[in-house]
């Protein structure tokens, strides 16, 4: 992952920390909390890779796990022991390292994992391979893991209300219908790999795991970012019942393949 990756979220550290309170983005959290309620075990050491202000990180001490929290960025790091220190919470360990490089954690030592963010910054074949086999490598046989992607299937009808000027280079646009992307600064919020569904899970196979779901985090709702801002605020009853029923229905074959996320639980085979 490159030094554009870090200095970027060093830069974002305190709009990322926010960033899953937005009532679209908490689409996101919702949907894959209920993925890890659903596929996790009940309890045993959690590896949160990528896992930056550390929010998911909250959510599974709260729920029981020792957690292992890890990101590129020092100052997401930073952000992430505030937060918990202020909440009386502890990880196992706070390390600022690459997902190529987890060495900080040993072999076969992790009941289960989320790897949300690294797979769409690592943009060489031969880091995103190097994650993967890091991930295998720390997990337990049979462990379950939730890996994250951008999905250009998704970011087409997103694009739609947040950037539609895009729409005038087609060549660009019309790139997102195919296989992966690699997307620059220029085309982006920092360097980026999109990934179809097709793609994400071949890559994940091949890297020895086993799909067992995959899920569009953002469900029915996906590309509703100034719609959900406003139900927010004007009824929170409709809002509440909205989450709801995106975080039910995100694995739904309807949605799970056209939102800008897309989560993806695996196993480690052998």
């Amino acid at each position: 992952m490159s030094d554009i990756v870090r200095a970027y979220y060093d830069r974002m550290a305190e709009t990322e920390r926010d960033r899953l309170q937005h009532p679209y983005r908490r689409l996101e959290l919702e949907s894959t909390l209920r993925l890890i309620d659903e596929y996790f075990p009940k309890a045993g050491h959690v590896v949160d890779i990528g896992g930056g202000p550390g929010r998911y990180s909250i959510e599974l001490i709260r729920r029981g796990y020792a957690v292992s929290l890890i990101d590129l960025s020092p100052e997401l790091i930073a952000v992430a022991e505030g937060a918990l220190r202020q909440l009386g919470l502890h990880t196992q360990r706070t390390v600022c390292a690459n997902a190529t490089d987890l060495s900080a954690i040993g072999r076969e030592s992790a009941d289960a994992a989320l790897l949300l963010g690294p797979m769409y910054h690592l943009v060489e074949p031969s880091d995103r391979c190097q994650a993967l086999s890091e991930l295998r490598r720390i997990l337990k046989p049979g462990a379950p893991a939730v890996v994250g992607y951008i999905n250009p299937w998704g970011i087409l009808r997103s694009g739609l209300f947040e950037f539609p000027d895009c729409y005038a280079d087609e060549p660009h646009i019309r790139e997102l219908l195919g296989s992966s992307v690699q997307v620059g600064e220029q085309r982006a919020f920092t360097e980026a790999a999109f990934t179809t569904p097709p793609d994400a899970m071949r890559e994940l196979r091949a890297a020895g795991f086993a799909v067992e779901a995959r899920a569009g985090v953002e469900g029915f709702a996906s590309g509703m970012l100034s719609a959900l801002e406003q139900i927010a605020q004007q009824d929170r009853g409709a809002y509440r019942t909205i989450r709801s029923l995106v975080a039910e229905t995100c694995t739904h074959p309807a949605y799970r393949d056209c939102t800008e996320h897309l989560h993806i639980v695996v196993r480690r085979l052998g």
